[in-house]
């Protein structure tokens, strides 16, 4: 049986509020597993679990209750929380709180730096990994004077330096314009299909998990639907009932259905649609 690179089992996690420790469960009962080289994308609400989540895949938070496993690495023993950071990559929304250096190549040097590689293998780290975001040409530039979607690009690269299993990125579009959205899902795909990186996305985007392996749907701490992207979108109405929306197409689809029309639940593009509504003869 194959292992999984993360496992939750049983986990819970609580936030205390105040000079009276008022518990708030943020996570319930979670139980996870995540293989390598799955593309996992994580859907709720604010406030739903989903960044919490995240948070405890590198032990940035502990269990309440239950355990946290990475790639055979309890979470709770506090030796081992160095060698799990090591195999797990965080991105965050503000790619501005991640740039420390004064030119690219130096931000995306710094984390391999930190881990104490030798220079020839971080230079030979920091080339590849600006090539794999597309960003080689801008090495010897500002990352303040970049845009947005370049910026998170760069911190990105600063990440797969550091040569991770799995990289977890949490609302990594949250700030960005369209066009710094598609830049950085297109590379997060790349990094995904071409370099065998295992991905966990946290979003609120529902076109941005429309080509996950696997979609988690969360509210109240708990996991209450997970499936393929097809399977979770042909759920419209529970979606609707978490106040989450679907893909425009899949609303679509929805719809039409509706209308007495034979097309199948859970369509997510345009091009799906279309041969739907016209085949060919």
């Amino acid at each position: 049986m194959k292992e999984a690179l993360i496992r939750f089992s049983d986990v819970s996690f609580s936030y205390v509020h105040g000079d009276d420790e008022e518990k708030w469960a943020a996570l319930d009962q979670v139980n996870l597993e995540i293989f390598e080289h799955e593309f996992v994308a994580v859907l709720g609400h604010n406030g739903s679990g989903k960044s919490t989540l995240a948070k405890h895949v590198n032990a940035l938070l502990l269990p309440t209750s239950g355990k946290v496993v990475v790639n055979g690495l309890d979470t709770l023993d506090q030796e081992k929380v160095w060698e799990i950071r090591q195999q797990i990559g965080m991105v965050f929304q503000n790619p501005d709180n991640q740039l420390v250096a004064t030119t690219v190549e130096e931000d995306v040097a710094f984390g391999p730096e930190n881990l104490g590689i030798p220079t020839k293998e971080i230079q030979t780290r920091v080339t590849e990994s600006l090539k794999a975001v597309d960003m080689l040409d801008y090495r010897v530039h500002s990352p303040h004077q970049l845009s947005g979607g370049q910026k998170q690009r760069v911190a990105i690269a600063g990440t797969i330096a550091m040569r991770p299993k799995c990289i977890v990125l949490d609302e990594p579009t949250a700030m960005l314009d369209p066009e710094g959205r598609r830049e950085v899902m297109e590379t997060i795909h790349r990094l995904n299909k071409d370099e065998g990186i295992t991905v966990l996305h946290i979003t609120h985007h529902m076109d941005e998990v429309i080509g996950a392996d696997r979609v988690i749907v969360m509210d109240q701490g708990k996991m209450v639907l997970q499936g393929t992207p097809e399977e979770v979108f042909s759920q419209v109405e529970l979606l609707r009932e978490l106040h989450l929306d679907v893909p425009q197409v899949t609303d679509l689809a929805a719809r039409l259905i509706k209308k007495g029309l034979k097309i199948p639940k859970g369509t997510l593009t345009v091009n799906e649609m279309v041969m739907h509504l016209c085949p060919s003869n």
